[in-house]
C-alpha cells in the first residue's frame, strides 16, 4: 500500500517510461517488459531486479516470487526504495527523471536488492540470503551484508566498490559516493561495524572503521579514513581524518557539496 506521494510518484514512473518508449523504438519492448505491463511499482521492482540478479543456479522466476513475497510482507521496502527514488532525483545533477534510478542505477539496486536480502536475514533464511550478497556484489560492485541496517532516502551514487559491514547501521536521508566502506578495525567480533547518523555525506573512497558514531547531518570528505567518532554538524577530512569544519549548515546530504 502506498500513499498519495507514491502514487503520484509510480504515475510519473509511467509517464516517463511511454514517453522514452516514444523517443526511443528499440528500447520500447524493454521499457513495456520492465515497467509499462506492470501495475506497481512493487511489481517493477520484483521483475527488474529479479532480472538482474538472475543466475544458473536460480533462475529469474524463483527470484522475483521471493522478491514479491518479501514486499508484500513488509511494506517499509516499497516506502524506502520510493524514498531512494526521490533521494537520487533531489541530489543527483545526473537525474533527470524518477524512472532513471529505478531503470539504470546500480547503486539504487544494490539499496534495494539489500532490503530483501536484509528481510531474509531477519526471516532466520540466513544461508539465502548471504547467497544472494554475493550475486548482488558480482552484478552491481557494491557487497552489503544482509545484516546492515539501512534507513530510507539513500542515495548511493555509482555504488561500485561500497563496502558495508554486518553490524553497521545507516540512518536516514544519507548519501554516499563510490568506494566507501564502512569496516571493521580488525578481527574482533560482534558490534564492530559504524553507526551513521542522519542526513550524513560520506565522500568517495572514504572508509570509517570500528564501532564508531558519525554523528548527524556531519560530512566526511573524500579520500579520508575515520578512526574516531564524528561529532553531529561537523566537517572531518584526510588520513586519518580530523575535524576541518563545525557547525555545518543544512543537511551535507541534502547539499551533495563535495568540498571540504
Amino acid at each position: 500500500m502506498t500513499d498519495s506521494h507514491g502514487d503520484a510518484l509510480w504515475r510519473a514512473i509511467l509517464q516517463e517510461a511511454e514517453q522514452s518508449a516514444r523517443d526511443e523504438p528499440l528500447l520500447a519492448s524493454f521499457l513495456h517488459m520492465t515497467v509499462l505491463r506492470h501495475a506497481t511499482l512493487e511489481d517493477v521492482l520484483a521483475f527488474h531486479l529479479s532480472s538482474k540478479l538472475a543466475s544458473p543456479v536460480m533462475d529469474a522466476r524463483a527470484l522475483m516470487e521471493l522478491f514479491r513475497e518479501a514486499l508484500a510482507s513488509d511494506c517499509k521496502i516499497s516506502e524506502a526504495a520510493r524514498a531512494d527514488i526521490r533521494a537520487c532525483f533531489e541530489r543527483d545533477p545526473a537525474c533527470d527523471s524518477y524512472s532513471t534510478p529505478l531503470l539504470y542505477f546500480k547503486g539504487f539496486h544494490a539499496i534495494q536488492s539489500q532490503r530483501i536480502t536484509h528481510w531474509l536475514w531477519r526471516e532466520e533464511r540466513k544461508t539465502l540470503a548471504l547467497f544472494l550478497q554475493n550475486r548482488i556484489s558480482e552484478v552491481t560492485g557494491a557487497d552489503i551484508h544482509p545484516a546492515a541496517r539501512i534507513g530510507h532516502g539513500i542515495m548511493l551514487d555509482h555504488g561500485t566498490g561500497v563496502v558495508v559491514g554486518e553490524t553497521a547501521v545507516i540512518g536516514n536521508n544519507v548519501s554516499m559516493l563510490h568506494g566507501v566502506t564502512l569496516g571493521g578495525s580488525g578481527k574482533e567480533r560482534g558490534d564492530r561495524h559504524p553507526k551513521i547518523g542522519d542526513g550524513v555525506m560520506l565522500g568517495a573512497g572514504s572508509a570509517v572503521l570500528g564501532n564508531i558514531r558519525v554523528g548527524e547531518c556531519a560530512k566526511v570528505g573524500a579520500g579520508s579514513v575515520v578512526l574516531e567518532d564524528v561529532p553531529p554538524h561537523t566537517t572531518v577530512a584526510g588520513v586519518p581524518a580530523r575535524v576541518v569544519a563545525q557547525a555545518n549548515q543544512g543537511m551535507p546530504s541534502l547539499d551533495m557539496d563535495q568540498r571540504v
